[in-house]
């Protein structure tokens, strides 16, 4: 048995100017960005969304620009069988998490618990 929800969403930025890019997302989406000190990478730039419950991030990529989701689980593995059952297929696995894509093409990632309030919030699946 494991659990898993939405985490958030990540904007993949092909650019060269991360943090002109994290600024523009910040004012339209009206979110304060976290103090750059406290990014874990120089490719990521996060939004203060704690009461959403969901992380928002700007992220610097080599690939076009696009949107995707994360979806956080207690058990990567487990996750990821589930949505493979689903019709969905590993594209790759990078560091700690699995990118998949659903059977419609859209690309997500399959991530560790992002969010305080996971164990509340999550589904639970057997």
């Amino acid at each position: 048995m494991h659990r898993s929800r939405l985490a958030g969403f990540i904007i993949d930025c092909k650019t060269d100017n991360l943090e002109q890019a994290a600024q523009f997302w910040s004012a339209a989406l009206g979110y304060e960005l976290r103090p750059k000190n406290e990014e874990p990478s120089p490719l990521y730039r996060s939004m203060q969304t704690d009461k959403l419950g969901l992380h928002v991030e700007v992220q610097a990529v080599q690939h076009d620009s696009r949107v995707h989701l994360d979806i956080e689980t207690d058990d990567i593995e487990a996750e990821a069988q589930r949505l493979e059952a689903l019709g969905a297929r590993r594209v790759e696995k990078v560091h700690t998490w699995i990118v998949m894509e659903a059977p419609t093409g859209q690309r997500f990632c399959i991530v560790r618990p992002q969010n305080k309030n996971f164990a509340a919030t999550a589904n639970q699946w057997k």
